[in-house]
């Protein structure tokens, strides 16, 4: 997964990179300048220091050079007596006194004698130890006169002055000068001669002999340097603290260094006397492996440099070869630490990572205030775009940033922002819109405003013409009718051509085209002179032409404005189309509605308008509720919506009826059905009534008197007569049933009369099953006058039960039997012609009402249509059908359908059942269901006061049946609710 970062952070880490990158090659730059530097300063100052230590050598040297030449030249070199000798004294205590270095001087006598004047502490510990307090010179004398030798140390202070004269005969047997290399050498040489560096016998120190024949070359002048001095001048001249610093020979045994006392060894080579010291066993690890190199340079390049690693530290060495006068080559060894070496380097380094650390750290606030001053305007205008594609258009892009770029990118989104805003705003308004009729000047409106044009045409395609749907002129006057339509073929040159090629196109028009197009009365005079105007076809999905649109300009149009309107063309065709196929399924679907509505109303011709009539007194009552101002409906409002699923309702209200049986509908008496069975009761009755007269007739015949069986005859076609008489009223269903009638029907039932003919043949399949459910009498056969038979009883199937837990919530008692056809039952029935069974069938209706319009996919905005159309049975306190619903289970629109159907069922006076109620009688009876609960009280206050039930009986009523009503009154026994418990 790719991380990724803000722009302020690019930057920043950017410059910081940057900077650190730079300062970290200018750091490793230095430290390697620095480091070169250093080792070649290091280098230098090593030569420097190998010329500093021979021109110390030298400036030891030369001053005893001049003293033994001068001390040459004196008497002493011929003097053969102590006494004599010691004459020279004072100028050789002046020559001592001018070279600090200077040990001492002395004469060897070619007989063996030997005079020294030296410094006290110059020589051996032991005979420093000898010395007499205040003791500076020692003179050592060796006089051979004699056997014997003697030998005399005589030490002065000062001022010459002797302080003690010692006799030395182990000296003067020890000692012979003749011996000695300096005397050899010096007695050979015609010049002066210096040794090589070596130990001092007496003083195990350091240092080189000066030697010169005198006297006539009885003698050698001498002089003894100590090179103690080399050795502090090399430790003061140390590259760093740390640096070792050796002057050696070619054989590697040192000569000058810082610390004297590792120079001396008792070596085993010497068999245990004192001898001087290799460079290898200074006790210095980085020294040991130097001797080789050292050796090695005899004969080779006078400096030599290489690197030497010990215990983990790498050491820088430099050997320089020094030439001496008289001298064979002396080295001197360099070691230097590396690390102190470069401590400088190493400085730079830390005091150039401390300056970046410093940079950086200044750099990190300052990058970061420049990072974010860069950033802020790309943030800003991200955020604009983040708002884009949020579709938050509520303010323009104003951004001002010192680059270029930004600036212009910000000039950019704010015009794509404009334009994407303009563009949604007008498919936002055409989508909003859900009225086709107002769609069309909106959209041309919204049109000509992002476009920036001033009137225009929008043309609708029907076949091959253009019909002009909407024409606005400059001042947005609505003109439409006073414009011709217009052939596709022959559309005129701007128009035609943009038809023709399917595009958007610009140009002129000409004032004739003004003229025959219509469009004279579209602009004013400046508008008509400079006729700039845009030719935009609208074609739907299937590239089908569905309109068109002419835009009058006065300006002419630029590309990137007919792009626009290209692009806002295609939306608006897909739009319009949308637009017009909603509408063409409203329309469809409301001729449905229609359709059902017309075909349930002429299913009965007693209810011709009762589907019609009821939407229109349900919308009279919500108007009314709209426009209080006061009471429970004072804040009641519809929305256009809203006044749609009421239209659909209520219309819709019954349309369960068209599953219920016509007859059930229609019936107007007890005994109807396909046709009222009343007919044939009343032929049994004339039946019985010719068996009557048939008897009478037998009987006269049999020879019983004429009068009495004429009276009787009489009086059982009399009580026939009433008992027919009796049955029809039953059967018309008008007044409520007693129990006396009830048993005077069946009294009248337990007659008979008989049947000759076969009742099973001439009838229908359904009818011989239902008759076989009982065995076939004999004939003739007795039959009831009112029965109650077997095969009046239709079962219901189960398809037709409800279930107790069914999924639309109905909780209606449901008859066991579909249909009960006896006579004697549907004769009994209390009150009313319908039977339980039905009654449950009639109520059955809103049922299916509920059923079908729940099984219709309703769009959201309908889906309250089942529950508006299915409520107008139930009643405030529960106790309504199908689904027993409360009062504030219901909305507003249920209960006033409610109240609308209840109120056009009393009116009614194409019932066949009833008689057409008054005003008066209406309301008296909705008075009282609204106290019973019925209906809600506060719809039926609203009815009253606001003279809906007047409006509606003005025009759907009888005059005769429009009484004066006391509204107060009714008002006055109106419930409150809720009501009191």
């Amino acid at each position: 997964m790719h991380h990724r970062y803000p722009l302020h952070i690019h930057i920043s880490t950017l410059f910081l990179a940057l900077i650190l990158l730079v300062c970290g090659v200018l750091g490793g730059i230095g430290y390697q300048l620095s480091s070169k530097l250093l080792e070649e300063s290091a280098a230098d100052l090593t030569a420097r220091i190998s010329r500093a230590a021979l021109l110390e050598m030298r400036r030891i040297i030369e001053p005893a050079e001049v003293a033994t030449r001068l001390l040459s030249l004196q008497r002493v070199t011929s003097a053969t007596s102590l006494k004599e000798r010691l004459d020279s004294l004072e100028f050789m205590r002046q020559a001592l006194d001018s070279s600090p270095a200077l040990s001492s001087l002395y004469v060897g006598y070619d007989n063996g004698d030997f005079f020294l004047v030296g410094r006290v502490g110059h020589g051996s510990a032991s005979e420093a130890a000898r010395a007499p307090a205040g003791a500076n010179y020692v003179v050592q004398s060796i006089e051979r006169v004699g056997a014997a030798p003697r030998g005399r140390f005589i030490y002065l202070d000062a001022a010459l002055q002797t302080l003690r004269d010692d006799d030395r005969p182990d000296y003067a047997a020890a000692y012979d000068p003749r011996d000695r290399i300096w005397y050899t050498e010096g007695q050979a040489s015609p010049t002066q001669v210096k040794t090589p560096p070596y130990l001092f016998f007496s003083s195990r120190r350091v240092g080189t002999t000066l030697a010169s024949r005198a006297g006539g070359g009885r003698s050698v002048v001498g002089a003894d340097i100590l090179l103690d001095t080399l050795g502090k001048s090399l430790a003061g001249q140390k590259v760093t603290p740390g640096s070792e610093m050796v002057l050696v020979n070619a054989q590697g045994y040192v000569l000058a260094h810082e610390d004297v006392s590792r120079m001396v060894l008792a070596s085993p080579e010497s068999d245990g006397k004192p001898s001087l010291a290799r460079i290898d066993e200074l006790a210095v690890p980085v020294l040991v492996p130097l001797l080789a190199v050292v050796r090695q340079m005899q004969g080779q390049e006078a400096a030599y440099a290489l690197g030497v690693k010990v215990g983990g530290n790498e050491w820088r060495v430099s050997v320089n070869r020094l030439m001496l006068e008289g001298v064979p080559p002396l080295y001197l060894v360099t070691a230097i630490p590396e690390n102190e070496l470069m401590a400088g380097a190493l400085q730079v380094i830390r005091q150039s990572a401390a300056a970046t650390l410093l940079v950086l750290l200044l750099s990190i606030p300052l990058t970061w205030l420049l990072a974010q001053s860069i950033s802020q305007s790309l943030r800003r205008l991200a955020s604009e775009a983040e708002a884009i594609r949020h579709f938050e258009f509520s303010r323009p892009i104003v951004l001002e940033s010192s680059i270029k770029e930004v600036t212009e990118l910000a000039l950019t989104m704010d015009g794509m922002k404009r334009t994407i805003h303009r563009f949604l705003d007008i498919n936002q308004t055409v989508a909003a819109e859900q009225n086709f009729d107002r769609l069309l000047p909106r959209l041309l409106a919204d049109t000509l405003s992002a476009s920036g044009t001033r009137a225009g045409v929008l043309y609708l395609a029907e076949a091959s013409q253009l019909n002009p749907a909407v024409a606005l002129d400059d001042n947005g006057s609505v003109l439409a009718g006073e414009l011709p339509s217009l052939d596709v073929a022959h559309a005129g040159p701007l128009l035609g051509a943009a038809l023709a090629e399917g595009i958007a196109r610009a140009g002129r028009l000409q004032p004739e085209d003004l003229d025959s197009l219509g469009y004279r009365g579209l602009a004013t005079a400046n508008l008509a002179q400079t006729s700039h105007a845009m030719a935009v076809p609208l074609c739907n999905r299937k590239n089908e032409l569905v309109g068109a649109m002419i835009l009058l300009s006065e300006t002419e149009t630029d590309s990137h404005r007919l792009s626009f309107v290209k692009a806002l063309s295609g939306s608006a065709a897909v739009s319009l189309e949308s637009k017009a196929l909603i509408k063409a399924q409203k329309d469809l679907f409301e001729a449905f509605i229609q359709l059902i509505a017309a075909a349930i109303d002429a299913k009965s011709p007693y209810t011709g308008g009762h589907c019609a009539r009821v939407p229109e007194l349900t919308k009279m009552l919500a108007h009314a509720a709209c426009a209080a101002r006061c009471g429970p409906y004072q804040d009641f409002q519809l929305s256009e919506d809203d006044w749609e699923v009421l239209h659909v309702a209520a219309w819709l209200h019954d349309c369960g009826k068209v599953t219920t049986p016509e007859y059930v509908v229609d019936k107007a008496t007890k005994l109807e059905t396909i046709h009222d069975r009343i007919h044939e009761v009343r032929m049994r009755f004339e039946v019985l009534k010719r068996d009557a007269e048939i008897s009478s007739l037998q009987a006269m015949a049999a020879g019983k008197d004429a009068e009495t069986v004429r009276c009787q005859l009489a009086a059982e076609l009399q009580q026939l007569d009433e008992d027919f008489a009796f049955v029809a009223r039953c059967n018309e269903g008008g007044e409520f049933m007693a129990p006396e009638s009830i048993d005077r029907l069946q009294a009248i039932a337990a007659r008979t009369w008989l049947r000759t003919l076969d009742d099973r043949i001439g009838i229908s399949h359904e009818e011989k099953l239902r008759k076989a459910r009982t065995p076939c009498s004999a004939l003739p056969v007795a039959e009831a006058l009112l029965a109650d038979k077997p095969e009046h009883l239709i079962a219901r199937q189960a398809q037709d039960r409800m279930p107790e837990n069914n999924r639309w919530g109905f909780r209606m008692q449901v008859p066991p039997l579909l249909y009960n056809r006896g006579e004697l039952y549907n004769l009994s029935v209390a009150r009313g012609t319908l039977s339980t069974e039905e009654r449950y069938k009639i109520n059955e209706h809103i049922v299916q009402t509920l059923v079908m319009l729940s099984q219709l996919p309703f769009p959201r905005h309908l889906r309250q249509v089942p529950e508006i159309a299915g409520g107008h049975h139930e009643k405030m306190d529960g106790s309504g059908y199908p689904r027993q619903l409360r009062r504030e289970q219901m909305s507003p629109l249920a209960r006033m359908m409610a109240i609308a159907d209840i109120f056009e069922a009393l009116t009614a006076v194409d019932r066949p059942y009833k008689k057409g109620k008054t005003l008066s009688e209406a309301l008296a009876i909705m008075s009282r269901m609204q106290q019973e609960q019925h209906i809600d009280p506060e719809l039926f206050a609203l009815f009253l006061r606001a003279g809906v039930y007047l409006d509606y009986a003005q025009r759907f009523m009888q005059p005769e049946q429009v009484d004066a009503v006391d509204v107060e009154a009714l008002l006055a026994a109106t419930l409150r609710w809720p009501p009191a418990v």
